[in-house]
């Protein structure tokens, strides 16, 4: 092989690298909704191509992306398009996918991946690997009478398309689920307790008490149950985005309070930051040391080990207006900043963090969407502090003025900081549609996509591959190591609800 061989190699190496990283960015951060920038559609015009180009080009890269942290709707799309298209994979290629998708799958909310089902059934898609995917998912689902009964269309569905034998080893007769799912009104008593209770429900009050909550609503306002009764009832029948759904709703009802059991402590993190922003400025100040409580506790589990590792901390979060997000991703942006700073706050060290918001606010529990974003001058101040490390939270739309924040950072890598003394990362949570990526504030500075700020310290770890001094190699070596511990459930990851 000559050099210019090599040369080449080197090169494709790294525009596939890039490609990498640039997918994985979309990924995260695109879910096809409207953002602030730009439209729905374009998200998802954008979004396709991405998925298309990667899975075509990176098949093996494609579905090592269900082993980091994107998020539900691009795990979906990417198991869809992994078992559209099995007939394309090698023997090795599909024995590794399998675990991936299986091990995805299980930590889905099961309301995606019933969708998911009925997508494949859509597109026809019924191969033997996929009726294996779709049996070994139900078998792990601990009551089948609770999906019966809470995802009925969907586990029907599931059930026909697949020929699935259907049997509930909690119950003592082993064809009820048939039944219920198939021929309902044959069989006049169940013996399941909740498929029972589903048939009472329809003209027996009482029986609404049995039934999963979303099932319950229904009953309850045909029986015209009062509202905060049937809530107060149904409260430990719950599960934790349930009951967070309807302290929302109830704590939007109230002035000031908030309500009771609100069960803060349990929150993850940037979903208590999406719940604090849903109150106004004199609730927020009413309830202030128990929302920051919550906040810094929810940090604090983010950080694990991480915490009070990374020295003297920096960051730069943006509130300006356009951190309002979209109808679709309501304050989405705000929030993750919001609980950027918790955690980052977390990880530096005692008494070694500075917070500067672009807006100029001090108290990070009343920010507010609101003015422009002036990200150069907000860098030189938290470039002053000496930080080991500086965090840029920011949808990158530098204006105040425009350019600034990529030119300082520029003169800061190439004339002051040579030697990298201080790491600087760029995390975006807003998907730009044109660029097929998340916008970057400079050349030399990584940027890399954000959902939840719990991803932050993973975020940072695959920032660093966009610098370019690691190499493609190192790239792939990380994805491996995230694969074998996915597949094998070391990452540590939770099942959803």
């Amino acid at each position: 092989m000559t050099d210019r061989d090599r040369d080449t190699d080197t090169y494709a190496d790294l525009v596939a690298a890039e490609d990498v990283l640039l997918f994985v960015n979309a990924a995260i951060t695109g879910t096809g909704q409207r953002e602030f920038g730009s439209w729905a559609y374009r998200q998802q015009l954008s979004l396709d191509f991405l998925h298309e180009y990667v899975r075509v080009n990176y098949r093996k890269v494609y579905a090592a992306s269900l082993a980091l942290g994107i998020n539900d709707h691009n795990a979906v799309r990417i198991v869809r398009g992994l078992l559209e298209t099995s007939a394309e994979a090698t023997s090795e290629e599909k024995r590794t996918e399998g675990l991936l998708i299986a091990a995805r799958l299980a930590k889905l909310p099961p309301q995606r991946v019933y969708r998911l089902f009925r997508l494949l059934r859509d597109a026809g898609v019924n191969n033997r690997r996929t009726r294996a995917i779709m049996r070994e998912w139900l078998a792990s689902r601990p009551d089948l009478a609770h999906d019966a009964v809470k995802y009925r269309v969907g586990l029907r569905t599931a059930a026909r398309h697949a020929h699935l034998s259907l049997r509930d080893g909690t119950s003592e007769a082993p064809h009820e689920l048939g039944d219920f799912l198939f021929r309902p009104g044959r069989v006049p008593r169940y013996r399941h307790r909740l498929l029972d209770a589903w048939r009472r429900a329809h003209y027996e009050q009482g029986a609404v008490d049995e039934l999963p909550f979303s099932v319950a609503e229904g009953f309850a306002a045909r029986h015209g149950m009062k509202r905060d009764a049937f809530l107060e009832r149904m409260e430990p029948r719950m599960t934790r985005l349930e009951r967070l759904r309807t302290q929302e709703q109830r704590t939007a009802d109230s002035a000031t309070g908030l309500p009771a059991g609100a069960g803060l402590g349990m929150m993850p993190l940037t979903r208590l930051a999406l719940y604090v922003l849903t109150f106004g400025f004199e609730r927020r100040g009413l309830h202030r040391a128990e929302l920051t409580r919550a906040l810094r506790g929810a940090a604090r589990r983010a950080a694990g080990p991480h915490a009070g590792s990374w020295g003297r901390v920096a960051a730069v979060l943006d509130d300006s207006y356009s951190s309002s997000g979209s109808a679709e991703k309501r304050r989405r942006p705000l929030a993750v900043a919001l609980a950027c700073h918790f955690l980052l706050e977390a990880l530096a060290a005692p008494g070694a963090y500075a917070s500067l918001w672009t807006s100029g606010a001090t108290d990070p529990l009343l920010v507010r969407p609101w003015g422009p974003t002036p990200l150069g001058t907000r860098i030189l101040d938290a470039l002053e502090h000496g930080p080991d490390r500086l965090v840029i939270v920011s949808d990158g739309w530098d204006n105040a003025p425009p350019g600034l924040a990529g030119e300082v950072l520029r003169v800061w890598r190439t004339r002051i900081d040579p030697d990298r003394r201080t790491a600087v990362v760029h995390v975006n949570p807003v998907y730009e549609a044109d660029g097929f990526d998340v916008r970057r504030l400079a050349p030399g500075v990584p940027t890399a996509g954000i959902r939840d700020a719990e991803d932050l310290p993973a975020l940072v770890e695959i920032a660093r591959f966009a610098e370019g001094g690691t190499g493609a190699a190192a790239l792939h070596a990380y994805l491996d190591r995230q694969v074998a511990r996915f597949v094998t459930g070391t990452d540590q990851g939770e099942r959803r609800e």
